[in-house]
């Protein structure tokens, strides 16, 4: 599977080339020196267009009572595979990330959850890998939230893959 260099941006399309853990920690900083209470909400959307499979992974910085910004990294791989494979390729994008970022989001007391661009409606077909995408989510200690409560999954990574 070939994956593309990691690169960040934001929703205005500026780039980032530092590593997600010195976006994070230098925007956690600055943020908190401005007095905002903060929450990170992680989460990965995709699009198939043939055989490449279009990635996006979001960390949300949620601004209590303040509005939020975004850190978004695009990704494309070549393959064939289930929606369910699929799905769980998203939720394992996200965690991968919260993974890199908790022990900063600890130091500065900043709660995370980490978001599953999955339908809790079993009518829908991403429904198939809910319960293996929440018992990764929640094996790993984090807060998982599914739609229509994963924003950064359903409507911030969706908006840039």
């Amino acid at each position: 599977m070939k994956t593309q260099k990691e690169i960040w941006q934001n929703m205005s399309g500026k780039f980032f080339t530092d590593p997600i853990e010195i976006l994070v920690k230098e925007a956690i900083i600055r943020e908190q020196n401005l007095g905002h209470t903060l929450k990170v909400c992680i989460g990965s959307d995709s699009h198939v267009y043939g055989n490449e499979i279009h990635y996006a992974t979001a960390v949300v910085f949620v601004r209590k009572e303040k509005g939020a910004f975004t850190f978004i990294r695009k990704q494309k791989e070549y393959q064939n595979i289930s929606i369910k494979e699929r799905m769980l390729n998203e939720v394992n994008k996200s965690v991968e990330i919260a993974y890199r970022i908790f022990e900063i989001l600890d130091e500065f007391n900043v709660e995370m959850e980490v978001h599953a661009d999955i339908n809790t409606d079993a009518e829908f077909k991403s429904n198939i890998a809910l319960k293996d995408a929440m018992g990764y989510i929640l094996g790993m200690g984090y807060v998982f939230k599914a739609k229509p409560f994963a924003f950064a999954s359903s409507n911030c990574a969706d908006l840039m893959v």
